[in-house]
């Protein structure tokens, strides 16, 4: 497993692989690159098919810039991943001077095709959430503590930051109003969920509140502002709306937050390695539903659940969001995206509470929903991953509603 620093990264939604892993591609092919008089570049699969919806087009320019890049869009994959890339550099003849075939492979991490290792080095020597709960368990200690022994104490500067810019996401989508870009007409709905859960007693606001806070860091992320991924862009209002609702619940130190996260991204990285969080690769249940199995275990965790608890919780997070389809209508990260961060946030905490009633112990594990999850994403059929040719965008694309401005600009 990587370092966590690897899984949540802050970045320019609204897709960490089609907006933020395409960017980066694109500055470290200008940067190796210097002579090159102009771009052009070769966009597969799904990065063709919802690239514009994503903003792939502009994230890949700004990236090349100040050099002008020619896109190529081509709606076949490439074998090795639905989100594939070629690079070609090129002198003022158009003559070809370089080229680079790379693939993002979600969360905004890169990975070129037959590589044995991850971009980055893995730190943590575990395999799977039995031997790391197993280890905690006789050790007596916490999840979190894996982290810190892993990665040093200089993570929590780094869980530090992210909570800070996930905060950040939540004030900043409150505080916004009208109607999102990208033709849809989707209007935004955080302010008003904060206000009616105001209204609200205390005993039954939750929905509300949890709901106002995951919807302000999707509408903000589905704007095209900035987010922290967790695991992706389109799941990066899951997390955050479920720290942010406890922590304001009271009981907690921000320090309880920071190690919450750092159990969160245990999940999160070890579904990274194991299976997916890629939405072309495994569909929405690889963003929100890993979204959900890390919620849960911070919940777990903050609500004075044992390893095994968390284990247990995540385990239900990630199961009950089992097959579920990405199908981003318009190719934008809104319909259904910012509502399915809503219930994967209230689903999280759900069972984070139902695991507590308990010991913790149950028949399917973490590691096997995990295998399931993969299995399953990849007998899904391509147009239900991150295509916008089946399911909701299909549907939605029948009332023939014109998309005036896919571009956000």
């Amino acid at each position: 497993m990587q370092s966590l620093k690897q899984l949540y990264r802050y970045g320019m939604g609204p897709s960490s692989s089609h907006t933020m892993g395409p960017r980066r591609a694109a500055e470290i092919f200008r940067k190796n690159h210097p002579e090159a008089q102009a771009f052009r570049v070769h966009l597969y699969g799904s990065l063709s098919l919802t690239g514009k919806g994503h903003l792939t087009d502009r994230a890949i320019e700004d990236g090349l810039a100040p050099q002008p890049c020619t896109l190529i869009w081509h709606t076949e994959a490439l074998d090795f991943h639905p989100n594939g890339m070629l690079f070609e550099a090129l002198d003022s003849k158009d003559q070809v001077l370089g080229q680079w075939q790379v693939f993002s492979i979600g969360g905004g991490e890169l990975r070129e095709e037959g590589a044995s290792e991850p971009e980055s080095p893995n730190l943590y020597p575990y395999d799977s959430m039995e031997e790391m709960v197993s280890l905690s368990e006789k050790n007596r200690h916490s999840l979190w503590e894996l982290v810190e022994k892993c990665e040093g104490k200089d993570i929590w500067d780094h869980l530090g930051f992210i909570w800070e810019k996930m905060q950040e996401a939540i004030r900043t989508g409150l505080a916004a109003e009208g109607v999102l870009p990208g033709g849809l007409e989707l209007c935004r709905k955080a302010a008003t969920s904060l206000e009616r859960a105001k209204r609200l007693p205390l005993h039954e606001n939750r929905t509300a509140l949890v709901a106002a806070y995951s919807l302000a860091v999707s509408e903000t992320n589905a704007s095209g502002g900035f987010v922290v991924t967790a695991p992706t862009c389109g799941s990066c209002g899951v997390l955050p709306g479920v720290l942010f609702y406890l922590y304001g619940r009271g009981g907690h130190t921000p320090q309880d937050i920071l190690k919450a996260l750092a159990t969160a991204g245990l999940v999160g990285s070890l579904v990274k390695k194991k299976a997916s969080i890629s939405g072309a690769e495994v569909g929405c249940q690889g963003e929100v539903g890993v979204a959900s199995a890390m919620a849960a275990a911070a919940a777990a965790q903050l609500l004075g659940g044992q390893p095994r608890h968390v284990e247990y919780a995540a385990e239900m997070g990630l199961e009950h969001h089992l097959g579920l389809t990405c199908d981003p209508v318009a190719g934008l990260v809104q319909i259904p995206c910012i509502e399915r961060n809503v219930f994967g946030a209230i689903r999280a905490l759900a069972c984070a509470e139902y695991a507590l009633l308990f010991s913790g112990r149950h028949h399917v594990s973490l590691d096997q929903v995990v295998e399931v999850m993969k299995e399953t994403g990849h007998d899904m059929q391509a147009l239900y991953r991150e295509t916008s040719l089946g399911g909701l965008a299909r549907i939605y694309s029948k009332k023939s509603i014109p998309i005036r401005n896919s571009s956000f600009l």
